[in-house]
């Protein structure tokens, strides 16, 4: 039906669409973990906004919006300003080329993988920029540490998706999804073990939170940021989390793949509840796990994480030419 319409009423739909399904997602994975947190821990919250307090985050977002925007003195304005936007804009370009389903894409390019994974990238250097330009020996250190984790565990992460892509023989995310079998999920096991892991660490989420120790480092490269900019800081924590539980459904769940994918959209339902399941897991890990060393954290990258991603590489490459 889209395809009737004007290229440019087409394309802003499917722009209004992205940005809201930008701005929706990402709250509702937010407002998942504070109920799965506070059910774990035995700790309920604030239950005053809404239903069993399911509107807190847009509460939150208003108090954000209230709070006075303040910039440090000895603050790099121009880098200290900007850095939300950069940590936050990389996840609204890669969720606009994210297949829901074989037709539910926003923009379904050549090479999607990549796009995807270089853009992501882009987003932790929004984290670096907030530690340089807050003029905070705290948030410089924790810029620092998040520049290490995005070293350390970006390559095995390019190596495991590296690993789909040639089981599939394409770079496309809709062609991945179509190539894809359920017996990849004991071939391409340790390739998955390898980016959800790493993709935990790109997040800086628990175990891997070092950069933001509150302990250490109060809030790191975050511990300048008020009001708005603060929020956007949050957002873009969330939205990392939607665009990569996406992305692994997509890689190693077979995406809309599933019972009665073929029938209007299920297919989009069946990616919505694989990410969520994903999702989850990412947020289970803040209650359930400690937070790891600096040298545990590089050492689990670079003695673990990046042999397994080259040895199920070459297992991969070994499986597409005796299969091929």
């Amino acid at each position: 039906m889209l395809a009737e319409l004007p290229v440019a009423l087409e394309v802003a739909l499917k722009a209004v669409v992205v940005v809201a399904a930008f701005l929706t997602l990402p709250l509702a994975l937010g407002q998942l973990e504070h109920k799965l947190m506070g059910h774990m821990q035995g700790r309920l919250g604030p239950m005053e906004a809404g239903p069993h307090g399911m509107l807190q985050l847009v509460a939150d977002g208003i108090k954000f919006a209230q709070k006075e925007d303040v910039t440090p003195a000895a603050a790099d304005r121009p880098v200290f300003r900007l850095a939300p936007a950069v940590a936050l804009i990389p996840y609204l370009v890669a969720l606009a080329v994210i297949p829901w389903s074989a037709a539910w894409v926003a923009a379904d390019v050549p090479a999607s993988l990549l796009l995807v994974l270089a853009v992501t990238s882009v987003g932790v250097i929004g984290t670096l920029m907030a530690g340089w330009g807050s003029g905070n020996k705290y948030s410089l250190l924790g810029g620092l540490r998040a520049g290490a984790q995005l070293v350390s565990y970006e390559i095995p992460l390019l190596l495991a998706a590296a690993s789909v892509a040639m089981a599939a023989g394409t770079l496309s995310l809709t062609g991945i999804v179509q190539e894809w079998s359920w017996w990849w999920l004991l071939w391409q096991a340790p390739a998955a073990v390898v980016f959800l892991t790493a993709t935990v660490a790109e997040l800086q989420r628990t175990p891997f939170d070092a950069p933001i120790a509150d302990s250490e480092i109060v809030f790191g490269p975050l511990t300048e940021y008020t009001g708005l900019r603060f929020a956007f800081f949050l957002l873009a924590e969330y939205a990392g989390i939607v665009v990569m539980s996406l992305l692994f459904t997509v890689l190693f769940l077979g995406g809309w793949r599933g019972p009665f994918a073929d029938i209007g959209g299920v297919g989009a339902l069946w990616t919505l509840l694989k990410a969520t399941v994903v999702g989850a897991f990412i947020l289970w890990l803040r209650v359930a796990w400690p937070r790891v060393r600096e040298d545990q954290l590089q050492r689990l990258a670079w003695l673990v994480l990046l042999p397994l991603a080259l040895a199920q590489l070459a297992v991969t490459g070994v499986g597409v030419v005796v299969l091929g």
